[in-house]
């Protein structure tokens, strides 16, 4: 899991939310209102790819998948997994079990790492 989120306000255009995931380097941003407390939506690089293609550039409210997936930080990994199987997910909101706040995001890269052994530092 990548610890804390990055985001972008639902207004902005999708050009915007792109150059902060190529400067941050990743693959996601939260999408908000305002309230890093409750996403309203999770922007992806595919969503991002998918606008390019048809040549346009809709805000992050419209192009950003709506009621992004969850799951509790204190969820096995095989629960994470498999509602990312089930929904079709490349990234998963992480939650924190007491307090049911956003922490961070699970990524399938993230997943990759813990099945291949790898760490982030490899």
């Amino acid at each position: 899991m990548h610890h804390g989120i990055l985001s972008c306000s639902a207004d902005a255009r999708l050009t915007e939310a792109a150059r902060i995931m190529a400067r941050h380097r990743v693959h996601a941003v939260a999408v908000t209102n305002g309230d890093l407390s409750r996403p309203i939506g999770v922007l992806s690089s595919q969503d991002i790819v998918a606008a390019a293609a048809r040549g346009d550039d809709p805000t992050a409210r419209e192009a950003a998948v709506r009621q992004p997936l969850a799951v509790s930080g204190d969820e096995p990994l095989v629960h994470a997994t498999q509602l990312m199987v089930r929904h079709g997910a490349s990234h998963l909101v992480v939650l924190d079990a007491a307090s049911g706040y956003p922490i961070g995001v699970l990524s399938t890269l993230d997943v990759a790492a813990v099945y291949g052994g790898s760490t982030q530092d490899d």
